[in-house]
C-alpha cells in the first residue's frame, strides 16, 4: 500500500491539533481559580486610618449582617514620605515586608463597617483601643472576633492573644461585660490562658477556647463561664496540639480544631473525644462548620479556601497568593453575611476584602452564612 506524503502531513497536522486542543483543555481545567464563585468588591473598604497612615495587620473579620461587619485590626502604620507607584492602600504594596512586622500605633483596633465599606460606630468602639495597649512592647491588638449565633443578646467576643485575655462586649459596644483570663499573665490553670487564638459556641450556650500558642489545649466553658472540660497536650499524636489556631463546632457538637503547627485539622466530640484527623494542609488558620454540614478551612499562606464534607473529603477550593485584589498572603479569618457576601481578613497584606456572589453561580461552591445557625 502506497501512502502519499500529503496524507501523512494532514494526519500529523490533525494529531498535533488534537494534542494542542487537549492540552489547552487541561490547562483550562487546572488554571488557578482565584476567587471561585465570587467577584471582588472594588475599592472596598474605604480607609479608616489617620492621614499619613495605613491600616496595619488585620487578622479578624466577622459579618453580623451586610451592614455591620466587624474587623479586628492591629492599629495603624506610618506611611513613608514618598509612596511607590504600586501603592494600593495596603502596607504590603509598599514592599516593606508584611504588615505584622512594624510596631503599630494602636488605634482603630475594633472597626465596624457598613455595606459600602465605610466606618460606623467609631466613637463607641474606639474607646476600647486602650485595652490593647501595654503588654510586650506595646505590640498588642485583637486576634479574632466572633458573635455567638445562639446568643439572643448578640454579645461581641474579641480574642487578644498578645495579652492572654478574651473580652466580652455588649452588642452595641458600650459596655465591657466580662474579661476572661488575666492581662499579661499567661498560665495553664482554669483562670488563665497562654495566647488564646479563637473561640466557638455550642447550642447550649457553652463556649470552646483554642488556647493556643503557649498552651496546647481546648477549654470548654459552660454558659456561666465556668470551666467544665479541658483536653490536649503539646505534641503531634491524636488529641495533642502544636500551636492550635482555630476552632468551630456544628450544631451536633462535633468540634473542629485547627492544629496549625502540625498542619492538620483534628475532630472531636464536645467533651474532647478524638474522632478524626485531616491532613494535607500547609498553614491552616481558620475553620467554619457550616449549617449545611460542610466544613470550610482557610489555608493561610497557601491562600486557599477549601470545602470538606464532615468526613474530611475535599469537595472544592479556590484562592491564589498575592497582594492584588482577590488574592491573599495570609488568609486568617473569614465570614459570610446572610446575603451571601464573603469577607476575608489578611494579616500579612493588612486588609479585609469583600466578595459578592457571581451571577448564576454554582451555590454548592459558596460558603453558607456564618450566622445561619441562628436564623434557621
Amino acid at each position: 500500500m502506497r501512502i502519499s506524503s500529503s496524507w501523512l502531513f494532514s494526519t500529523a497536522l490533525a494529531f498535533l491539533l488534537l494534542v494542542s486542543s487537549s492540552n489547552a483543555s487541561l490547562q483550562q481545567q487546572h488554571a488557578e481559580d482565584e476567587t471561585g464563585p465570587y467577584d471582588v468588591a472594588a475599592n472596598w473598604p474605604a480607609s479608616w486610618a489617620q492621614a499619613g497612615y495605613v491600616g496595619g495587620s488585620q487578622p479578624g473579620v466577622f459579618a453580623e449582617s451586610p451592614d455591620r461587619i466587624f474587623v479586628a485590626a492591629r492599629g495603624e502604620l506610618k506611611l513613608p514620605a514618598t509612596l511607590p507607584p504600586a501603592f494600593n492602600g495596603t502596607w504590603a504594596s509598599l514592599n516593606q515586608g508584611f504588615a505584622t512586622t512594624p510596631r503599630p500605633e494602636l488605634r482603630n483596633t475594633i472597626v465596624v463597617l457598613n455595606r459600602a465599606g465605610q466606618q460606623i460606630e467609631k466613637e463607641v468602639w474606639s474607646k476600647w483601643d486602650e485595652l490593647f495597649k501595654g503588654g510586650p512592647q506595646n505590640a498588642g491588638g485583637p486576634h479574632k472576633i466572633r458573635i455567638n449565633p445562639y446568643d439572643p443578646q448578640r454579645h461581641v467576643w474579641v480574642v487578644d492573644e498578645i495579652r492572654h485575655v478574651i473580652y466580652k462586649f455588649s452588642h452595641d459596644g458600650k459596655q465591657l461585660v466580662k474579661t476572661l483570663g488575666e492581662l499579661d499573665k499567661p498560665a495553664d490553670d482554669d483562670g488563665h490562658f497562654g495566647q488564646p487564638q479563637d473561640i466557638a459556641f455550642l447550642p447550649d450556650g457553652s463556649m470552646l477556647v483554642a488556647d493556643g500558642l503557649v498552651n496546647s489545649r481546648v477549654i470548654k466553658f459552660d454558659k456561666n463561664d465556668r470551666v467544665v472540660a479541658k483536653w490536649g497536650t503539646k505534641g503531634n499524636g491524636p488529641g495533642q496540639f502544636d500551636r492550635l489556631h482555630g476552632i468551630d463546632a456544628d450544631r451536633n457538637g462535633r468540634v473542629y480544631v485547627i492544629d496549625r503547627g502540625n498542619a492538620r485539622v483534628q475532630v472531636f466530640d464536645q467533651n474532647g473525644k478524638h474522632l478524626d484527623t485531616w491532613t494535607g494542609f500547609r498553614f491552616p488558620n481558620h475553620v467554619i462548620a457550616a449549617s449545611d454540614g460542610s466544613v470550610w478551612i482557610a489555608d493561610g499562606t497557601n491562600a486557599r479556601l477549601l470545602k470538606y464534607d464532615r468526613n474530611g473529603k475535599l469537595l472544592t477550593y479556590w484562592g491564589v497568593y498575592g497582594t492584588y485584589p482577590g488574592a491573599s498572603q495570609q488568609l486568617h479569618q473569614f465570614s459570610v453575611d446572610y446575603e451571601g457576601n464573603l469577607y476575608t481578613a489578611d494579616s500579612f497584606v493588612g486588609r479585609v476584602q469583600k466578595f459578592t456572589p457571581k451571577a448564576n453561580v454554582d451555590k454548592t461552591r459558596m460558603i453558607p452564612a456564618t450566622v445561619a445557625l441562628a436564623r434557621q
